[in-house]
């Protein structure tokens, strides 16, 4: 994999295109169909490289990003049960070293210098739940659903022996306890044997099998399973007299909860390690299945100080057990061709199981990567599931190497269609100069314009649009919007043979996907400006981008008018636009087949302009401010989030699009350049009554 700071900004936005739409399927695949297709390690690496992306390109953040959301959307087989309190997801860390940070990071927020204490708890591979009570009695459940909304599975939690179904002494009116159902290996062995020995589905793993049995439509099926439980955090609470986490494990062990014998209080980041270090020793002797460990900050008075980021709590953090690798032979290294054009080395492998997975590809990124690490064909490598669509090459053996080996030439020319691959001196990536020509790239733009970000255009899957692409049914995105009329040719009609269509006639179709697919198509016939324009595929813009550049023309016209006459400085007026993206956007409106393009587009579709939704009922939103000085009532960082949840942004300079700077002690340059922009001014003290 590419190291984060020898990739471009193309290269970065590609990579997370496709971790979003990897993890997307890995979500549904997981949390509604009890079927995951990767292994945790493999969906840990997606996700950390996606926060190291975001980290050092914010700007290309998604909307779907996986950083934005948690679990997925809801089947249709349960009712939905609305969180009152979302049920977050944690962040993950993967080293001592990136645990010892994110200990510094707490006491850094809470200015505090002295050790604090952190309930370690393990990471329990199983499907969370919430149990509402009332009065002490049970009287809804729920899963986590997409963290906001949940699955009904009342019935189903009641089926299990360990969840109280009421509560005696002192207990808050409203308690909602929250944990993790899981299956014991002894149940998911019995189970699988039972299974196999009736003809019934096997299960891949525990977790599978837990999910799967907790989210029957039949709570008979359920209580057959022999689900177990842990609780081990509370959501909606009346009264919350509880001060601390080991003060409340303290109150579910008397109110008749389940909790992990091996949970423990640490008062210092050697007794974190340590405990961590222990439990991978006994991690295979456990009769449940764990992924890694959870720390929360103990005292619940600093966890409300530390509050909340866009998913994840900044008091908990979860440290993941290591990925598992493998090593196998690279029996050929060919080249695919993105949207772009980029030119991308992919290696085939002798099959070989990663982490209960058989992996037979590897993604090389790019030559300099197969220079740097000299990765030739017939090599024994090192394979690990990392953050890519497909599995990384970690290395080569060398020692392993045949005689006859010889160095990998990276092509000068595109395997697709003939034409120069030339690479630019700033670009890691070379790219087929065949433009639309090329029909790796005419296709791949076809899917990206259908894509859920994009048009979001049903039943044109990426199998339908290389067939219809194939069979000259579908050439350019104006195709799409006369298919319904050019299908509605008669049977003697020699253009519509031609062309393939009367598609209720193809193998495996039939009238009622044919008027699905032109539904969907009519649907998106008026679309919002930012799906609009990142539809179009242009270099470097992502949906991000797009909603950026909306937000500042407004309409369609606009922004094409202002493109067309080269109005660069308009651009990179923008915060999160850069002298590269601009240079891409302004010379993609100078090649007269992408104006004809859209100039034929425009006939069949209306493009909306931008209506800003924001919500204004706070001084702040959508408001920027800066920050300059020492703070004296809350830390920086206190302040920053208190900024953030009021619907600010938070920027790091003073520039004419600043709306507020909030000065401290010693406040420097930055209130200066204030001054002379005229731009106001807010104490410390005026900022507290501000977001009260």
């Amino acid at each position: 994999m590419a190291d984060i700071s020898n990739i471009t900004e193309e290269q970065a936005k590609l990579e997370l295109e496709h971790i979003a739409h990897e993890m997307a399927k890995a979500d549904i695949a997981y949390y509604q169909n009890d079927e995951p297709y990767l292994t945790d390690a493999q969906y840990d690496e997606l996700k950390q490289r996606n926060i190291e992306l975001e980290a050092a390109f914010p700007h290309l953040i998604r909307p779907d990003s996986p950083s934005r959301k948690v679990g997925a959307p809801l089947q249709s087989g349960f009712g939905k049960i609305p969180h009152r309190f979302p049920m977050l997801s944690l962040g993950d860390v993967f080293s001592i070293t990136e645990v010892e940070d994110f200990v510094a990071g707490v006491k850094r927020f809470l200015n505090q210098s002295g050790n604090i204490d952190f309930m370690c708890e393990p990471k329990i591979d199983g499907l969370s739940f919430t149990a509402r009570y009332e009065k002490g009695i049970f009287v809804q459940g729920a899963t986590r659903g997409d963290g906001k909304t949940g699955e009904d599975i009342t019935a189903n939690l009641r089926t299990i022996k360990q969840l109280p179904q009421r509560i005696n002494g002192d207990v808050p009116d409203v308690l909602e306890i929250r944990g993790e159902v899981y299956m014991s290996k002894a149940d998911f062995f019995a189970l699988n044997q039972k299974n196999e020995a009736e003809g019934k589905k096997i299960f891949a793993n525990p977790r599978n099998a837990a999910a799967g049995s907790l989210r029957q439509l039949d709570p008979n099926i359920t209580k057959e399973r022999n689900l177990s439980l842990f609780a081990y955090t509370w959501g909606e609470v009346s009264d919350r007299f509880w001060t601390s986490q080991i003060d409340f494990f303290k109150h579910l062990q008397q109110w008749g909860f389940p909790t992990n014998p091996n949970n423990c209080l640490c008062h210092s980041i050697q007794d974190i390690e340590t405990f961590f270090n222990n439990l991978m020793q006994i991690r295979a002797s456990l009769p449940y299945d764990i992924d890694g460990v959870v720390y929360k900050v103990n005292d619940t008075v600093l966890q409300e100080r530390l509050g909340f980021l866009t998913r994840t709590p900044r008091w908990a953090i979860a440290h993941k057990f290591p990925a598992e690798q493998a090593i196998t032979t690279i029996n050929n290294i060919r080249i695919q061709v993105g949207r772009t054009g980029a030119l991308t080395p992919v290696a085939d492998l002798e099959p070989v199981n990663v982490g209960g997975v058989i992996v037979s590809h590897a993604t090389l990124h790019n030559e300099d990567e197969i220079k740097r690490k000299d990765i030739r064909i017939g090599d024994s490598v090192i394979i690990q599931r990392a953050g890519d669509v497909i599995p990384q090459v970690v290395g080569v053996i060398f020692e392993k190497r045949p005689s006859d080996s010889v160095e990998f030439v990276f092509p000068h020319t595109c395997p697709q269609c003939g034409a120069h691959a030339i690479r630019e001196e700033d670009e890691a990536v070379r790219r087929c100069t065949g433009g639309l020509t090329c029909p790796a790239q005419a296709i791949e733009r076809l899917k990206h314009f259908v894509s859920r970000e994009a048009m979001d255009i049903d039943g044109l899957g990426s199998k339908i649009i290389e067939d219809f692409y194939n069979e000259g049914i579908i050439k350019t995105p104006v195709d799409i919007f006369t298919l319904q009329e050019r299908n509605s040719g008669s049977q003697d009609d020699l253009f519509s043979q031609h062309q393939g269509l009367h598609l209720e006639r193809r193998e495996g179709w039939g009238k009622k996907s044919v008027d699905n697919l032109f539904s969907a198509i009519n649907s998106r016939r008026t679309i919002s400006l930012p799906r609009f324009i990142y539809a179009l595929g242009i270099r470097q813009v992502g949906a991000a981008t797009a909603r950026l550049i909306a937000q500042n023309f407004g309409s369609w016209s606009h922004f094409a008018q202002d493109m067309m006459n080269k109005q660069t400085e308009k651009l990179l007026a923008i915060d999160g636009i850069g002298a590269a993206m601009a240079k891409d956007m302004v010379e993609f409106f100078q090649e007269q087949h992408n104006l004809d393009t859209i100039e034929q587009l425009l006939k069949h579709i209306t493009v909306e302009d931008f209506v800003d939704n924001a919500n204004y009922d706070s001084p702040l939103s959508g408001k920027t401010v800066v920050f300059t000085g020492t703070l004296t009532s809350m830390t920086r960082a206190e302040a920053k989030a208190k900024a953030l949840s009021m619907g600010a942004k938070v920027a790091g300079s003073v520039s004419k699009n600043t709306d507020f700077v909030i000065i401290g002690a010693d406040a420097g340059s930055k209130a200066q350049k204030a001054a002379e922009l005229n731009i106001s001014v807010l104490t410390e003290d005026q900022f507290a009554e501000l977001v009260k």
